[in-house]
């Protein structure tokens, strides 16, 4: 029988509810308050706001089950589902037993308690759960976040298998319980329950192809470009089964900012940036998936003298401004959310420092905008931020993501550039943003004239970007070499 919690064992307390951690990652058992007087008991089997406040998952649930069991000793095989449970009794007792069959060094973790009115446990998904009652008439109820389907993968493990020694209170030779689950295979030949998936949206941009280097390929990794996945098509939510997937990675968007100020262009960021991204965001929502979206520094109408905070309102000038101000405001709503505010990105792809280093090898001299300040983002810098912050499950909410150092004008990079490629920096002509676009023939979206983002909120996750400096002297020296 499991012991009273120890104080290191407590997760969390609130409104009558102790949850504690066992064995095995993820699977916490919650010790609830039973109000009993002459006419019987009450409970709050689930209290989302007291329980999530005590330290469990909001996991979501969408359906509840419950299994009358008439006699002691029915006994129920051991089952790891691809949804998370919490598992609790409405009548009687039962011997539960839990066996991580998760890949990973937790597989074969065994974990037993007895489960009365008073406790609830919740099981993680590829968790092996199973229980004996101990208790005639007992009533075994289970709240999941998934809808019950019969073409779900389940992994299975022997009841009596010596290696996992479960000292099961009833023998299992005296034990009710079916042929099918006395046949399940020893734990050597069981199926281990792969993690749930990543997938990366825009897997062929800049920021794609970055975090396709440095998260690599795997069965739990996908990566798709908006040419074969339409975020704005209704379908998508119908698309996958989307309780698989614990992370969406959107490295896509309409970033032709002066395109997007014609009739088609404005419909298109339209439907990139925001109705893809409401799609994104609504399932991410129903699935309980973490989203972590890109955002711009284009939010800002570079007015203000300092760098720009997380929390300073948003003002965005043109269309593709606004619809990322407006994506950024739908993402927020979701539960699990990362919005990674970044600037003047560099990868690989075409950007702006390839254009220069182009441009000085054909003897160009440009002209460069000198009135628009900033720091680059090299997309090595972005993706591994990004990673960070979903795999060390940082506070959910809105990250600002450059690289370190001075800001500098465009004219000041495109010099800079010019020099690390060995053609003379003074080719370079700076002149205004209103010069530069003199006589333009379409359309041009403004600009902001500051686009510096504090970094101090990203920097105390941990997470500590490189020198822009240095990066773009590290960067001109690989194009060089190619």
């Amino acid at each position: 029988m499991t012991q009273p919690p120890t104080h290191d064992d407590i997760v969390g307390q609130a409104r009558g509810v102790t949850v504690r951690r066992t064995a095995i990652p993820g699977l916490l058992v919650a010790d609830l308050d039973l109000h009993a007087d002459q006419r019987g008991w009450f409970k709050e089997n689930w209290h989302r706001a007291a329980m999530t406040a005590a330290g469990l998952p909001d996991f979501g649930p969408v359906q509840q089950s419950i299994s009358f069991n008439t006699a002691a000793g029915t006994t129920r095989g051991i089952h790891a589902e691809p949804w998370d449970k919490l598992v609790s009794v409405g009548a009687g007792a039962f011997f539960g037993a839990w066996v991580d069959l998760r890949e990973g060094p937790g597989f074969g973790t065994v974990f037993t308690a007895e489960v009365t009115p008073s406790r609830a446990v919740f099981v993680p998904r590829g968790v092996g759960n199973s229980f004996q009652t101990t208790a005639d008439a007992t009533v075994y109820s289970y709240l999941v976040n998934d809808h019950w389907s019969p073409d779900a993968q389940y992994s299975m493990v022997n009841l009596a298998d010596p290696t996992l020694a479960i000292a099961w209170p009833i023998p299992l030779d005296r034990a009710i319980c079916s042929d099918k689950d006395r046949a399940h295979p020893p734990l050597g030949a069981a199926r281990p329950i792969p993690p749930r998936k990543t997938l990366v949206v825009g897997a062929y941009g800049q920021l794609g192809r970055a975090l396709r280097a440095l998260l690599g390929d795997g069965p739990h990794l996908e990566y798709v470009d908006i040419d074969t996945f339409d975020m704005s098509a209704p379908e998508i939510a119908g698309a996958r089964h989307w309780r698989d997937y614990d992370t969406v990675i959107n490295a896509a968007a309409y970033t032709a900012v002066d395109k997007a100020e014609t009739p088609q262009g404005r419909q298109a960021a339209w439907a990139a940036n925001v109705t893809g991204v409401a799609n994104l965001a609504r399932i991410a929502t129903d699935a309980g998936i973490t989203l972590a979206h890109v955002s711009s520094d284009y939010v800002f109408d570079g007015t203000s003298t300092d760098p720009y905070r997380e929390d300073h309102p948003v003002a965005p000038l043109g269309v593709y401004a606004q619809t990322k101000a407006a994506g950024d405001a739908i993402v927020s709503g979701v539960p699990r959310h990362y919005i990674v505010r970044a600037s003047w990105v560099i990868g690989e792809g075409k950007n702006f420092v390839r254009t220069m280093a182009d441009l000085a090898a054909r003897g160009i001299a440009p002209r460069v905008v000198a009135d628009q300040r900033g720091r680059l983002t090299f997309t090595d810098d972005l993706a591994a931020g990004i990673v960070h912050l979903v795999q060390n499950r940082a506070p959910y909410g809105l990250y600002n993501l450059t690289s370190r150092g001075q800001t500098h004008s465009w004219a000041e990079i495109a010099a800079r550039v010019f020099q690390l490629v060995g053609a003379d920096p003074a080719r370079v002509t700076p002149v205004t943003t209103a010069d530069y676009y003199a006589g333009a023939a379409g359309p041009i979206a403004p600009r902001p004239a500051n686009s510096t983002l504090n970094l101090e909120k990203i920097l105390a996750t941990g997470f500590t970007p490189h020198d822009g400096d240095a990066r773009l002297e590290a960067f001109v020296a690989a194009l060089r070499g190619r």
